[in-house]
């Protein structure tokens, strides 16, 4: 393998694609869902009136010297797209697409300064998927190959939506639905949420995962007495339920949880030294996002150390970007489908329509297809823009 990157190149996206919460008209995922904006009553109804979609997607395009490009789509936009281009791009152009972890090493120390989360790591998972994508696609093999290969022959999904018994149906092991009132909605906010939940677990049986997702929306002491009287109706897991930077907090969560439910968190977490601090809190399960955390080259440390502290990785949605990662780690037993259908009541592609030949589950399951890269190719009729170059 002697080829070098020649160009790369930053687009963006609006509407959909990897920037899912860019969603125009009414969708479940804008529906009066718990956040740390909640305080706030002008925004508690919507995510999108206090700007959950403002970045956009942003898509990184590498082309190696014969004229192969891979790709790679993840939620950064505009900023992400000006870092790509005026500052990432040095430390690729003119090196060897097997440079994976040089590349990713100078463009986090050189970023430093201005970086280490957010917008910043998100445009260097960009690029770091689009080098393993364009290093699949030289190669012949799918990027789950390129991680040491398969530890099963198919992945097992439960779904993120609001409607866990249409889940069950479609043959998914749980549903994770979103907390819909926060704390300063005080204990009527309180009782409808545990009258969701009791709905739904009369609508899925006793033997169907049901979670909640709450989006950094609360406080340690709402949610341990959320988590114990959610523990009646046999929740699997409280997600997410403090700010990302709140670890002790998390420690305090995890040591006053019911007996058996978990603790999970990390999708807005990022690098290594990110999740070290978290899995010291005890935490359970870490969900890094593959797309936000550092991509695929920090996403196999993030994974080894948390298979050392015993916990479980189940990174966050991601589509193809995870499963190819999650079906060669015995720590991440199964993985996550976000219902990207307004009404979450069908199965669609989690990226639609900017990406071509992204597969889904059927009843639940998926075998990982062996298309070199990550087996999907962007859609030419999706509109995109080149807002900066160099």
């Amino acid at each position: 393998m002697d080829r070098t990157i020649a160009q790369v190149r930053a687009y963006t996206v609006r509407g959909k694609g990897a920037d899912y919460h860019d969603q125009p008209g009414y969708h479940w995922i804008d529906d009066h869902i718990a956040t740390p904006m909640s305080v706030y009553p002008e925004y508690r109804q919507s995510r999108q009136s206090f700007g959950i979609n403002v970045l956009g997607t942003l898509v990184v395009e590498i082309e190696a010297d014969d004229g192969t490009v891979g790709f790679a789509v993840t939620t950064a936009g505009e900023i992400g797209a000006w870092i790509v281009e005026k500052h990432l791009c040095r430390f690729l152009e003119g090196r060897p697409v097997t440079d994976i972890e040089r590349i990713w090493d100078q463009m986090y120390r050189s970023t430093l300064f201005y970086g280490r989360r957010g917008v910043v790591l998100n445009a260097i998972s960009g690029v770091d998927l689009a080098l393993y994508d364009l290093l699949g696609r030289l190669r012949g093999e799918p990027v789950y190959a390129l991680l040491g290969g398969p530890v099963r022959d198919e992945l097992r999904f439960y779904a993120t939506g609001s409607r866990p018994d249409v889940a069950k149906e479609l043959g998914f092991i749980g549903g994770k639905m979103p907390l819909h009132h926060g704390p300063a909605e005080g204990e009527e906010g309180l009782r409808r949420n545990l009258a969701e939940l009791a709905d739904m677990r009369e609508r899925v049986g006793d033997d169907f995962w049901l979670m909640w997702d709450c989006w950094m929306s609360l406080d340690v002491e709402y949610a341990t007495r959320l988590a114990h009287k959610a523990a009646d109706y046999g929740l699997k897991w409280i997600e997410e339920a403090l700010i990302p930077d709140d670890y002790w907090g998390y420690a305090q969560l995890k040591r006053q949880a019911p007996p058996g439910m978990l603790v999970t968190t990390g999708e807005h977490e990022a690098t290594r030294w990110g999740f070290r601090q978290l899995l010291e809190t005890g935490v359970d399960v870490v969900q890094p996002d593959v797309g936000w955390c550092g991509g695929i080259t920090e996403l196999v440390k993030i994974s080894a150390l948390a298979d050392a502290h015993g916990a479980m990785v189940v990174p966050h949605g991601s589509s193809v970007y995870s499963y190819h990662f999650v079906v060669t780690r015995t720590n991440s037993p199964f993985a996550e489908f976000l219902m990207m259908h307004e009404t979450a009541e069908q199965v669609v592609p989690m990226f639609s329509p900017l990406l071509l030949g992204e597969p889904v589950p059927e009843n639940g399951r998926l075998r990982v297809p062996d298309t070199p890269g990550f087996g999907v190719e962007l859609n030419p009729e999706v509109e995109r823009t080149r807002p900066f170059t160099h």
